[in-house]
């Protein structure tokens, strides 16, 4: 059996300990559930941030705060669905493949270009994809049912063979056709003033294509929320620096900052504070003024030297600390007022998440991404939630539920390997200390272990979360 237990403080190293197959009680005295440490992070968040009018090319990712509604219809004008030749249906009735009708060519139309040439009786024009059906024309031959005709009646070319070159004099039609064959009608994608994309939807890269094909140069959207991240630690060294007999890399910072990214948010750069509360207060007071959310990592625990909680309380009030998870139980939560803002005007999250990576991982994505979700206007706050069965045993701390990092087995294709349940067959990504990085970054998945169990078999079915890796 594979045993989870990391007996960590904030920042140390993982300690294995022996599990218990006794049973657990839901949560531990004086934990927070997960459901009540989100219930009130979320009830802090009176709305999503207020809307702003951006181009349409940056509206990628964002979600709508207004509707899209087009002022023209699409297609503006009956065209051709094909490259060939415009025609009058009835002049066709009598066409086959080896008695083909001839009609005599008169102009042509290409996309972008206004149809000036009428069709008579007995005549074709020749036509772009796209472009504006001719007057008199009920009906478009595609090229390949043609073969181009000389003025003296010979053959001006191949059966079927491109619509390039110089203008044909006549062309036989090897098809009878029917009215509006291969002509996309005025307006049979969308009318004129029709809602085109809804309020509160994702902004797409096909809902770009939309709203720029329906003729929209802007689009009214949630404004992206500024997070501020501040990792702690006398022995966090930035990236590059010397790391001296007792320092460590800073995986928090850049890491957090690209799961604010990845979240849709813009990431505000507090720095590296040490363990000292006057320098956590003066780089948290700028992330205040300065953002929408604050995440600090590392400095949430009980230790002598974690001071990001009294700051919290300094800048305005702590609403929760502690919680029912593993990794992650040292997380803290707050709000504070930002100087000068309006009585009325949204307040700061006040995030601190332990100090060790994985942990700091599973508490953003259980509440921080929810939060940023919820200011910027989705729906949607939590990542798709599907069915595993566990590949060995494992077991976990008694009272707490546990967020697993796991790998999914999959085949040739990558697709995920279900079983005739459709459940999906996972094995641990890698030892599951809350400081092994490269186990949380082999995951493409979370897998839950709920509080009133510490331990499950192999082959025991779990909830997952899949982490958007492919």
């Amino acid at each position: 059996m594979t045993d989870l237990h990391g007996r960590a403080g904030d920042r140390g190293t993982a300690v294995v300990a022996v599990s218990t197959d006794a049973a657990a009680p839901a949560a531990r005295p004086n934990l927070l559930s997960v459901e009540q440490a989100r219930d009130r992070v979320l009830a802090a968040i009176d709305g999503p941030l207020p809307p702003e009018a951006v181009p349409v090319p940056d509206a990628l990712g964002r979600v709508l705060a207004a509707p899209v509604i087009t002022s023209l219809a699409l297609p503006p004008w009956d065209n051709s669905a094909m490259d060939g030749y415009a025609v009058r249906s009835v002049d066709t009735a009598a066409a086959t493949e080896f008695s083909p009708v001839r009609l005599r060519v008169v102009g042509e139309v290409a996309a972008g270009a206004a149809a000036t040439i009428a069709v008579a009786p007995g005549t074709a024009v020749r036509i772009a994809t796209g472009a504006p059906v001719p007057p008199g024309s009920d009906a478009v031959v595609p090229v390949e049912q043609t073969t181009p005709l000389a003025d003296d009646g010979s053959l001006a070319g191949p059966r079927g063979r491109d619509a390039a070159g110089p203008l044909p004099a006549a062309t036989l039609v090897h098809v009878a056709l029917h009215p509006w064959d291969s002509i996309r009608h005025r307006g049979s994608d969308m009318e004129a003033n029709a809602v085109i994309l809804e309020e509160g939807s994702q902004v797409t890269a096909a809902a770009i294509a939309l709203a720029a094909g329906s003729g929209a140069a802007t689009v009214t959207v949630y404004r992206r929320p500024r997070i501020a991240v501040l990792a702690t630690g006398d022995e966090i060294r930035a990236p590059g620096m010397p790391l001296g007999p007792a320092g460590i890399p800073d995986a928090n910072g850049p890491g957090l900052r690209a799961l604010v990214r990845d979240a849709g948010a813009e990431p505000v750069d507090l720095g590296i504070a040490v363990d000292r509360l006057e320098d956590v207060r003066a780089r948290l007071a700028r992330g205040i003024a300065e953002a929408d959310a604050v995440v600090v990592s590392g400095g949430v625990s009980v230790g002598p030297y974690d001071v990001v909680k009294a700051a919290f309380e300094g800048a305005g009030t702590v609403e929760l600390w502690r919680v029912a998870v593993q990794p992650g139980k040292p997380f803290v939560f707050g709000i504070a007022r930002r100087p000068g803002a309006a009585p009325d005007a949204p307040r700061v999250l006040l995030f601190g998440l332990p100090g060790n990576p994985v942990s700091s991982f599973v508490t953003f994505e259980l509440f921080v991404r929810p939060a940023i979700r919820r200011l910027e206007g989705h729906r949607s706050l939590f990542r798709p939630v599907d069915r595993a069965v566990l590949g060995q045993a494992v077991s976990k701390s008694s009272g707490r539920r546990a967020y697993l990092r796991v790998r999914a087995e999959r085949d040739a294709a990558g697709s995920p390997i279900r079983d005739e349940q459709g459940r999906v067959r996972v094995s641990l990504a890698g030892s599951q200390g809350s400081h092994v990085m490269s186990a949380l970054a082999a995951a493409d998945a979370l897998a839950v272990i709920p509080e009133v169990h510490d331990s499950l078999p192999s082959g025991a079915e779990v909830e997952l979360w899949w982490l958007d890796r492919g």
